[in-house]
């Protein structure tokens, strides 16, 4: 009886150190946006693997107070002042511009809304997105724009100039 209890508590022991290594809090990417030359925007957005797409959490300063583009971007290059280097909306699907609501023919993979800054220049986002694939993140690039997305103007939606701008790469 004492050996199948010793073989009981082992599984027990295995399964609960399987279900913490698969549920690890370090298992996401990672983009630290820095501002743009002139600008102010900072801050963190993280990229987790979840059921039905992947979790997009995010926390910027430094924004003046309203509503600001968020997007992915097809290369994880931040090195020009105005974060030109980082390319056009990640898109490979070759969809128009749209909201992240939108179905999968009426948007970007990389179209994630808007930010809203409060009064305080902070702005928060947490929002699970079906269409980026987790896998495909690493090298690509987030930016925070200066104005809102219109949703419908070609092809980036009319949010301004590029304020943050941080490359996506696996936690370290």
């Amino acid at each position: 009886m004492g050996s199948r209890l010793r073989i009981v508590e082992a599984v027990a022991v295995c399964a609960t150190a399987i279900l913490l290594t698969a549920c690890n809090a370090k298992d996401y990417q990672i983009a630290k946006v820095a501002p743009t030359s002139g600008n102010n925007a900072k801050g963190e957005v993280r990229f987790y693997k979840v059921d039905g797409g992947v979790r997009v959490i995010a926390s910027i300063e430094g924004l003046t107070p309203g509503k600001h583009g968020f997007h992915v971007h097809e290369k994880g290059d931040c090195s020009a002042p105005d974060a030109a280097s980082a390319g056009g909306h990640f898109n490979p699907t070759g969809s128009p511009h749209g909201a992240p609501t939108a179905p999968p023919t009426a948007r970007h993979a990389g179209d994630l809304g808007n930010l809203e800054a409060d009064s305080n220049g902070k702005a928060n986002y947490d929002r699970v997105d079906s269409m980026l694939v987790y896998e495909s993140l690493s090298g690509l690039s987030i930016l925070v724009h200066a104005g809102e997305d219109d949703f419908v103007t070609q092809p980036s939606g009319n949010s301004g100039a590029r304020v943050g701008c941080g490359v996506i790469q696996p936690a370290r």
